[in-house]
This record gives structure tokens, sequence and C-alpha cells, in this order.
């Protein structure tokens, strides 16, 4: 059986930190331009360097993506920006455009290259076709079956990858290629800044009753007729890695830290625990899922690996999230007191009851005794997101890079 690689999505050094803590072996951000996700924080040349250092301090690779379908004016850009990265040691960069990719082979002629799922790959030729020009790994479609990939596995060489989602939100539209953004919003979502129209809710109107707003209704909410459900695999790991694939690749670089350490540390298990023993993996299926519910979440859909999705892949009744967690903060440190160090997310108060959750894979009860702020000030409640407090969890097992959550 092929080596599985787990990677990861980190949209800012705090989150990278912790899903190189939580499992896993591979971890993929964007710089500050150039890739697909211009609406998250993204990495400084700077951030990228010490990211990179702590990542491969602890045996992690680092892929940059480069994934816009690129216009005339970004081609200057992109090859500064190329320039840039010479020095800083990353792993590979994730590219979906051909004159990009040019770009790439010319001013780093030793990087390792991944074509972008954004490319359509969706058949073996295309692979050869991207192997023959230099690429190492191609990211398969979403719209690609298990049947599918086994085959393209069984027409490209033994030393080309494949990576392939299994895990986080999924488009509307083929490959990502959508147009909604820049038609409704102005933004190219193929360039970094989609708007998530599919996300919005909608009705119709009449053409002869202009401003008469009629509902489509699916219930008394509206309708949302574009949204789709999340993609999860977690109980499929060995038709995944059977099928011949090498990465498997979280979507998620909008997400939280409470995010990419619960789907790592889920995903980290599941694939440790299959390669030891199909039995035991077997044994814990309903441990990986009551935990990876633990993140926020649309319901969860396995697209189109089992053969193409029918209607219950669409979520018709609203777009919210399903959320049975709140990400209170990462543990920064602790004093000399014993004292939680962190910066607080979402509101707490003293006397709750809270967990730790740990790299691995322990989940510890504490509860609050005290709130303070760094100068000693006294509060009860912790209300104000993004503040520096200091936690009195009473001699509870909390360490650096812990996860801090409570059940809603």
């Amino acid at each position: 059986m092929r080596k599985t690689e787990l990677l990861v999505p980190a949209g800012s050094l705090e989150v990278l930190k912790t899903a190189v803590v939580y499992g896993a072996d591979a971890v993929y951000l964007g710089g500050e331009a150039f890739g697909l996700r211009a609406k998250a924080k993204n990495f400084t040349t700077e951030e990228i360097r010490e990211g990179a250092g702590f990542a491969h301090a602890r045996g992690v690779r680092v892929y940059v993506t480069a994934n816009i379908l690129a216009h005339n004016e970004d081609l200057a850009g992109v090859e500064a920006y190329f320039e840039e990265l010479k020095s800083i040691g990353i792993d590979a960069l994730i590219i979906s455009d051909p004159g990009v990719f040019a770009i790439a082979r010319r001013v780093l002629p030793d990087m390792e290259i991944h074509i972008s799922t954004q490319a359509n790959n969706t058949n073996y030729g295309t692979y050869l076709f991207w192997y023959g020009l230099g690429a190492k790994r191609v990211v398969s479609a979403r719209e690609l079956s298990l049947k599918e990939i086994r085959e393209i596995r069984e027409h490209i060489p033994d030393e080309m990858e494949i990576e392939s989602f299994v895990h986080g939100s999924m488009c509307i539209s083929y490959s990502g290629r959508c147009l909604l953004s820049s038609y409704l919003a102005g933004r190219d979502a193929n360039r970094g800044e989609c708007t998530h129209p599919c996300r919005w809710k909608y009705s119709v109107v009449e053409e002869t009753r202009p401003g008469e707003v009629l509902p489509v209704y699916e219930n008394e909410r509206g309708t949302f007729l574009f949204n789709s459900r999340d993609l999860c695999m977690i109980e499929h790991i060995p038709e995944l890695m059977e099928a011949g694939i090498d990465s498997l690749k979280i979507e998620g670089r909008m997400k939280t830290a409470l995010y990419a350490a619960t789907v790592a540390r889920t995903y980290r298990r599941a694939i440790d625990d299959f390669i030891k023993a199909p039995e035991l993996y077997r044994a814990n299926l309903e441990w990986y899922r009551t935990e990876i519910g633990k993140c926020t979440f649309r319901e969860y859909t396995t697209g189109f690996y089992f053969g193409k999705p029918g209607p219950e892949t669409q979520i018709y009744d609203n777009s919210t999230y399903v959320k049975n967690y709140a990400y209170l903060g990462s543990v920064e440190g602790l004093d000399a007191r014993g004292f939680v160090r962190l910066t607080q997310k979402n509101k707490f108060s003293v006397g709750e009851t809270i967990e730790i959750m740990k790299p691995d894979g322990r989940n510890l009860l504490a509860e609050v005794r005290g709130i303070y702020t760094p100068d000693g000030e006294t509060r009860e409640s912790a209300p104000h997101a993004k503040e520096e407090l200091l936690v009195d969890l009473s001699g509870a097992d909390a360490g650096p890079y812990d996860i801090l959550r409570k059940a809603l």
C-alpha cells in the first residue's frame, strides 16, 4: 500500500502551528497574492518563512498556493513573487494556470509543482500531460469517483502522486470554476475573490411585477438552491487508501484553529488505525464520527466518490452551519501559577465546565475557576473576543497548543 499523506489547510500562522501539532503530514497555505483565498488572512513572506521553519523542525512539509487563473497583468507579479520564494525553503507550489506553471519552471527549476484541482484534472491523459511537463503531483477534480481515480492510478507512473479532497466545503461549480461571484458582486472567484453567492438566500421576481419578491418555498425560511453539503470521508479511509491516493486533502483555509485541530486529529488517528489494523479502524468508527462533529460544518456527504450524487447532496432548507462546540482559544503557555494564557475567541464564564482538546487524542473536562487580565483584573466572564486572558483551570493537564472548547 502507498504511503498516505494527510494535508491540512492553514489560513494563518496560528492555524499552521495547530495543524502541525495535531497530526498533519503537510500543510498548504496562501501568500499575500496569487492564491484563490484572497479573503483569508494569508501569509507574509516572513510568516511563510517562520511557518516553514516550525513545520520542517517537526518533519512536516509546506506547500504554497499560486492557483489563480492569471490574466496578463498578473504575470510580472507572479515572477517577482516566485523570486521571493526562492530563499524560504517551501516544499512545493500548487498551480493551475499553464502560464504560471511555465514561470515557476523557469524561476524555480528545482521546485516540486502540484497541479491544482482548478485545472480540471478528470482523466489519466491530463495527468500524463502534466507529468510530461515536470509536475510531481496532480490534484483530482472533485467530480471523480473512486473507480475513476483507481483507473488513473493504473495508467500513470508509480512515482506520480494523486491528491484528492476528502473533507470540507463543496463548490457547486465544476472544479470550482464559478462565475456567480464575478457576475453578481464584481469579484472574480477564479482570482481569489469569491463572495460565496451560492450560500445566499434567493427568491423569484416575476417579469411583469418588478420588485415583488416571491419566495421559493422549501420551508418557512425560504430556499437555498445552490447550497451543497460538506464532504466527509472519515468513514471511508480504507477505500481512499486502496484507490491509490497519495495525499488526503482537507479543505478550509478560512477556517479556525479548532477546525484544523479537530479534522487533523481525527483523520490522523483514522489513517494510523487503519494502517495498524483494519479491525482497529472499524472499532473506532464511532469515535471518528463523534469527533468530526465537534467542529463547525454543514451536513455531510460523500460527494462524487461513490457515483454521481443525487438531490440529497444539496441543502434546501438553510445555509446554516451545524455548530456543536464553541472555540474558546488555543493555549499559548502557562504562567508561574499554572494559569492558562490564551487569546479568547468566544465567550465563557467562571464556573463553566469546558473541554481541553489535546493533540494525543484525549479530551479532558476542566472547570473554569477564575478569569484574569494580564494586569490582574478579575473577570466573571470573558465576553470580548480577541482579548488576552489568564484562566485558572485548577491544575488541569493543559499545555501549549491545546485547544479549549465548550459544548453548546
